[in-house]
C-alpha cells in the first residue's frame, strides 16, 4: 500500500527530473509500523460531523492533523469559517479548515492538495464485524471508519510528503484539509473565494485525495456527479400520540411520508419526477465503447456488496448508472422509531431524508424546484391536512474534466498499470473550480475502498 504514496509525487513532477526513488522506498520501508500506527491513532478518534455532540472530537483531529504538518516543516493557518445552525436553532462552531504550505521557490510549479479529517458515523451494529474505530489488519488490508475516506488518504499524502522530502520536494505544496465534508463542507466554498487572491493565488494544479477504485487496479478520476440532498418533513398531530387509542381515527405523518417518498422513483430505480432526464446528454459511441473497455467485474461488486441482484444486467449499463445518469436514494426518517423491540407510537412529525446524484448540465436550483413541485402537487392530490416541507440542505454541482490536461497525463504515466475511472461520487473540486480559474484539477487516490 505504501508504495503507492509515490502516485502522488509523479503526479506533481509534471514536466520535472526525477525524484530518486530508491531513496525514498527504503525511508517508507523503514517508517512503515509507525505510518500504521499514525493511521491507527488517527482512525480511533471519532471526528463524526454530523454529531454535534462530537465537536470537541472533530476539532481534536484538526489539532493533530495541524501539528503533523507543523513536524513536517510547514506553514499552517487555522482558518476559521463561521459558524453551524443546528435543527434547534443553536450555534455552534464550524471546525477551522487547515491551509497549509511547504516550500515557496517561484522557480517551481505549485500543487494544492485537497483532503479531510471528518468521517461518515459508524456502529458496529450497522454491520461492522470489528469495532469501526479500531484499525483491524486482515489478508494485507486495514479496516476502520476513515481508513479509505479520508484518513488513510490524507495520511498517505503526508506520509509521502515526509518521505519524499528527505530528498528535497521537487514541487511546492499547499494543503486544504476541512472537517465536514461529508455534511456538505460548510464554510469552504465562501474560504475558497474569500482567498482565491491570497492563499490560491500562485497554484497550479490542485489534487483531490478522496475518491475510491473501480477494481483493485489503481484508477483516475475525471468526474463527478452532484448531488442534491432534500430533507421532506411532514407535520401531523401536536404531540406523538398512542396507535391504541388513536389509530384509525387521525391522518398519520409517516404514512403520508412512506407515500410521498414511494412516489419518487419506481422498482427499476428510475426517478419519476417530471423533466429531470432532460437535461442528460445522450450517450457518444466514443463513451460506450470506454465503458465497454473498462476492467470491472459485476461478480466482484456482488461479492463485495452482498447484493444477489442488480438493477441492470450488462456491465455498461451497471457502470453507466452508477457514473452517468441520475439516481436517488432514500437513506433514512428522522423521528420514528428504530430502536429494537416495540413501540406503538403515532410520531407526531417525521422527516424522510433523500438525495438525487445530478450529472453534467444538471442545475441543483432547477432540480430543487422540479422535486418540491412534484411533491407538493402529489401531496394535494392525497388530500391529508397534514402540512409538508421540502428543503434541499446540500446543493452540489457535478465535475467534469479534461483528460488530456498535463496531470491528468503524469498521473497516468505514474500509475501505468491503472484504469481510468470515470467518475467516483463525493470529490471536492468543483468547489475550487468556480473560483480558481487558472489550476488544472484532478481525483487521484492511492487506497482502495474494497
Amino acid at each position: 500500500m505504501f508504495r503507492w504514496f509515490l502516485i502522488f509525487l509523479l503526479t506533481c513532477q509534471v514536466l520535472l527530473s526525477p525524484v530518486p526513488k530508491d531513496g525514498v522506498f527504503q525511508y517508507i520501508d523503514a517508517h512503515q509500523d509507525e505510518f500504521i500506527q499514525r493511521l491507527k491513532d488517527w482512525v480511533a478518534i471519532e471526528s463524526d460531523s454530523s454529531d454535534p455532540s462530537k465537536r470537541d472530537l472533530l476539532n481534536k483531529m484538526m489539532e493533530l492533523t495541524k501539528d503533523f504538518i507543523l513536524k513536517l516543516g510547514g506553514n499552517v493557518e487555522m482558518a476559521e469559517i463561521g459558524e453551524q445552525e443546528l435543527s434547534s436553532g443553536e450555534r455552534i462552531p464550524l471546525p477551522p479548515v487547515i491551509l497549509a504550505e511547504l516550500g515557496n521557490d517561484k522557480s517551481k510549479p505549485t500543487v494544492c492538495f485537497y483532503g479531510h479529517m471528518d468521517v461518515q458515523p459508524a456502529k458496529q451494529t450497522d454491520g461492522w464485524l470489528t469495532d469501526p474505530y479500531t484499525v483491524v489488519e486482515k489478508d494485507g488490508n486495514l479496516y476502520g471508519r476513515g481508513t479509505s475516506d479520508d484518513k488513510g488518504q490524507v495520511l498517505a499524502l503526508l506520509h509521502a510528503l515526509e518521505s519524499v522530502n528527505v530528498m528535497g520536494l521537487p514541487v511546492n505544496v499547499k494543503l486544504v484539509i476541512e472537517g465536514m465534508e461529508e455534511v456538505g463542507s460548510d464554510g469552504l466554498e465562501k474560504l475558497v473565494e474569500d482567498k482565491k487572491d491570497t492563499f490560491f493565488s500562485n497554484v497550479d494544479y490542485i489534487v483531490v485525495t478522496d475518491t475510491p477504485w473501480l477494481s483493485k487496479k489503481p484508477g483516475i478520476t475525471y468526474g463527478a456527479r452532484g448531488n442534491c440532498y432534500f430533507f421532506l418533513e411532514v407535520q401531523g398531530s401536536r404531540r406523538d400520540l398512542h396507535s391504541g387509542g388513536f389509530g384509525g381515527t387521525v391522518h398519520e405523518a409517516m404514512s403520508d411520508l412512506i407515500y410521498l417518498l414511494n412516489t419518487l422513483a419506481d422498482g427499476k430505480g428510475r426517478i419519476l419526477v417530471p423533466g429531470i432526464y432532460e437535461a442528460v446528454a445522450p450517450v457518444s459511441e466514443n463513451e460506450t465503447d470506454l465503458y465497454k473497455n473498462l476492467e470491472f467485474s459485476q461478480q466482484e461488486m456482488q461479492a463485495d456488496t452482498g447484493v444477489t441482484q442488480f438493477l441492470h444486467d450488462t456491465k455498461e449499463d451497471l457502470l453507466m448508472h452508477r457514473w452517468r445518469y441520475p439516481s436517488l436514494t432514500i437513506h433514512g426518517i428522522e423521528g420514528a422509531f428504530c430502536g429494537t423491540g416495540t413501540k406503538t407510537v403515532i410520531p407526531a412529525k417525521v422527516i424522510g431524508k433523500f438525495s438525487m446524484r445530478q450529472v453534467p448540465n444538471m442545475d441543483p436550483s432547477v432540480v430543487e424546484k422540479q422535486v418540491t413541485d412534484y411533491l407538493e402537487a402529489k401531496f394535494s392530490e392525497r388530500k391529508s391536512p397534514n402540512k409538508i416541507k421540502v428543503k434541499m440542505v446540500i446543493g452540489a454541482k457535478p465535475w467534469l474534466a479534461d483528460m488530456n490536461e498535463p496531470q491528468y497525463l503524469a498521473a497516468r504515466r505514474a500509475v501505468k498499470r491503472g484504469t481510468i475511472t470515470l467518475k467516483v461520487p463525493n470529490c471536492m473540486l468543483l468547489t475550487f473550480k468556480n473560483f480558481l480559474q487558472q489550476p488544472s484539477e484532478l481525483c487521484l487516490t492511492v487506497i482502495s475502498n474494497r
